[in-house]
């Protein structure tokens, strides 16, 4: 048990620059005291002691401002940063090394079938070794998010994701070319920010928009200049109206000067 609390408390400075010291995280980081509280509780749980495990965590959760549900399965060296407002539902599963920032939600979506057996259906996520999760996302539903994938800060997740994937925005969609990038380094990122450029949907839209005023203000030109030239060659003819109307004048004199 004390090699295991070593193990949590090294693995939570190798991943954290502003940890000084064992003791500094062990009275001060809120993320150990409640996987320390999580332990006690999910032991308890599993040998149905189910309502001691719950008033630790409900003591935990007042404590940090973490929600770890005793039912959840949680692996080695989980690392709860900041951590106020995150929350592990009952089902979740947690890989080894996972990062967790604050504000993250493992929740749980409406069971399928309405009876006594729902309780005992996953409704919660799945998240494999090595996962980071920035501040703020929401993982919702029953997937898994793949080994040492990356989930944006204010990300909602609601269908699987890749391994060594990077997934941003509402909902989250994969950032192209960057999981091919975090296959080949696999070093901690803070916060889960992506190797690469962050592509922004709306700057996308308006660059399109933008393309789109322009071609039709190239083709309102063009119109403009075909209208000219036909107004300057209308002007330059005569008008076959105007011809005609002169021709029969000239008829009317002679035949008046011949009368």
């Amino acid at each position: 048990m004390f090699k295991s609390l070593v193990q949590e408390l090294d693995s939570m400075m190798n991943r954290d620059p502003a940890a000084r010291s064992r003791l500094e995280v062990m009275l001060f980081y809120p993320g150990f005291q409640a996987i320390v509280a999580y332990r006690l509780s999910h032991w308890l749980w599993e040998r149905n002691w189910r309502l001691f495990g719950r008033g630790i965590s409900q003591f935990a959760r007042w404590v940090t401002g973490i929600e770890i549900h005793p039912g959840a399965s949680i692996g080695e060296n989980l690392f709860v940063d900041h951590g106020m407002g995150v929350v592990i539902g009952e089902s979740s599963v947690v890989g080894d090394g996972v990062t967790l920032y604050q504000g993250v939600t493992l929740g749980g979506v409406a069971p399928s079938v309405d009876s006594d057996s729902q309780r005992d259906q996953k409704r919660h996520p799945t998240l494999e070794d090595g996962v980071i999760v920035g501040s703020g996302a929401q993982i919702l539903g029953p997937f898994t998010v793949g080994r040492c994938a990356r989930v944006g800060a204010n990300a909602v997740v609601t269908k699987e994701v890749p391994p060594f994937a990077t997934v941003v925005g509402i909902p989250a969609k994969e950032v192209q070319g960057d999981r091919r990038r975090a296959e080949h380094d696999e070093r901690f990122v803070a916060y889960g920010t992506p190797t690469g450029d962050i592509p922004d949907p709306v700057a996308k839209a308006l660059d399109g928009l933008l393309d789109a005023v322009q071609s039709l203000r190239a083709r309102v030109n063009d119109l403009e200049d075909q209208l000219a030239e036909s107004e300057r060659l209308r002007g330059e003819l005569p008008s076959v109206t105007d011809e005609g109307a002169e021709a029969d004048s000239e008829n009317e004199v002679k035949l008046h000067r011949s009368s």
